[in-house]
């Protein structure tokens, strides 16, 4: 057995998107970990919101030659930075994902970080098995025309490049699935359903049918089990990419079972239909192109984060919808912008 490298004292880590829904996992945890000194919490609004050790900066990552001077002196930069909306406006979501992550992993480079996790997502893998798992050679080449994936694809090319330049720099690529708690649950309705869809609709008791759609089989993770994954990551000597997901793979039958639902077969085409119907007439804010992806997604195997960072999820997918539901429900949030909670309806 080999034995794991002593962890560093002192470090300094910044993190990037840190009041979103990973970030603010990561940031309490860091805060906790005694081999940390300071957390560094880079987020484009200041949140009302001070955790141990943590240290605020007020910037867009996607500013040029703005970022150096905050990676000085960083052991780690972790680069969280996302934005999901405007999906109208893929020019805005691309300055923001993709340009500011190039600016995130340049800047890293010219600071002189010597560690660089960047959170990619099960969204960068091109079509895949639904019956089985997939390790992380698997391609990524995303479904191009959902701009998420499209995007999450594009940057996993650029960290294919950087480290070529870069070898010094030990870079890891998270590839979670789909990350849910409770104080997320605010955010991902205005995220997916949008500001008017009502919070108390996503009681169980209130789904007597749950649609069966061919091919909608997907991985779900609990929030923290991903931040604790991305603090290993800090904290080790690991590198390469890391499928994060728990189980079960969450499909119809496992949710009606689970919330004692019946199955009604739904044609993907009538789903699509209907979700293009929403969109078009702008009642949802989530595109049919990322439905379309999301039943194209691969199922992942996340063996090698069990045994290369020590990772195993504390929490299972389905503890991590059924909290997603209770915090809709109750308008769950945190005190910071992305995640500020409310009910609808």
């Amino acid at each position: 057995m080999t034995t794991p490298p002593a962890r560093p004292d002192h470090l300094r880590v910044v993190v990037t998107g840190a009041t979103g829904n990973v970030g603010t996992s990561l940031v309490r945890q860091l805060g906790e970990e005694p081999a940390v000194d300071t957390v560094v919490g880079i987020a484009r609004r200041t949140p009302d919101w001070h955790p141990p050790k943590t240290e605020w900066v007020v910037a867009d990552v996607a500013a040029q030659d703005r970022l150096v001077k905050h990676f000085a002196g960083a052991d780690a930069v972790v680069h969280l930075a996302w934005r999901l909306q405007p999906a109208r406006d893929p020019a805005t979501t691309w300055r923001t994902n993709v340009l500011g992550s190039v600016e995130v992993f340049r800047a890293a480079a010219a600071a002189g970080v010597p560690a660089l996790v960047h959170a990619s997502s099960v969204g960068a893998y091109s079509p895949g098995p639904k019956d089985r798992a997939v390790d992380e050679s698997w391609p990524t080449h995303g479904w191009p025309e959902a701009a998420y994936c499209r995007e999450k694809a594009y940057l996993e090319r650029a960290l294919d490049a950087f480290e070529r330049e870069h070898p010094a720099m030990r870079v890891v690529r998270m590839r979670p699935a789909f990350l849910f708690r409770e104080e997320s649950a605010s955010q991902q309705r205005r995220l997916f359903a949008g500001r008017r869809a009502p919070g108390p609709l996503a009681r169980p008791d209130l789904l007597p049918v749950l649609p069966d759609v061919p091919g909608l089989r997907v991985q779900a993770l609990h929030t923290e089990d991903a931040a604790r994954a991305y603090r290993l990551a800090v904290l080790g000597s690991a590198r390469g990419a890391f499928n994060l997901a728990a189980d079960p793979p969450l499909d119809a039958a496992v949710l009606a079972e689970r919330f004692g639902a019946r199955r009604v077969r739904l044609p993907r085409g009538a789903a699509r239909a209907a979700l293009a119907a929403a969109w078009g007439l702008r009642l949802v804010p989530a595109s049919p192109q990322l439905f379309d992806a999301v039943l194209r997604l691969p199922l992942m195997d996340c063996a090698r984060a069990g045994d290369e960072l020590g990772w195993r999820p504390e929490h299972s997918a389905l503890t991590a919808v059924e909290e997603l539901l209770h915090g809709m429900r109750h308008g769950a949030g945190m005190p910071t912008p992305p995640l500020a909670g409310g009910k609808a309806g």
